[in-house]
């Protein structure tokens, strides 16, 4: 089924940083080379990502599939000094988010990811 644009609430629901606790392809001790790795969806449909030697700048969109709010995304940046992008998508589960990331021309990997709690000012 195409995605269809979501409602303002369903963007809501992704919004926050996201800490990457486990994928498919890649082990834990490589995930948070560069520290914790995350994915953050934040205002403007500007988001972060880390993971790996990765760091990278996220363009989001938030839409309707099977009936279910995920968030798409494509990802630029850096891995080791080299240019690199790719996509992916998340969508909620009870525990936070679960989605997969795709590197282009490379790996791709399911991800589990659960919120980080906001700093307290």
């Amino acid at each position: 089924m195409a995605s269809k644009h979501s409602s303002r609430s369903d963007e809501i629901l992704f919004r926050g940083t996201w800490q990457i606790t486990s994928t498919d392809v890649w082990g834990d001790d490589a995930l948070g080379d560069l520290g914790p790795p995350i994915l953050s969806f934040g205002p403007g449909r500007r988001g972060e990502l880390r993971f790996l030697a990765i760091t990278a700048s996220v363009d989001y969109r938030v839409a309707t599939r099977d009936g279910e709010p995920i968030a798409e995304f494509s990802w630029e940046g850096d891995d080791d000094g080299q240019r690199i992008s790719g996509r992916g998508w998340a969508r909620a589960i009870p525990r936070g988010l679960a989605g997969r990331i795709l590197i282009h021309e490379g790996d791709e990997s399911d991800f589990v990811a659960k919120r980080l709690a906001k700093a307290r000012g």
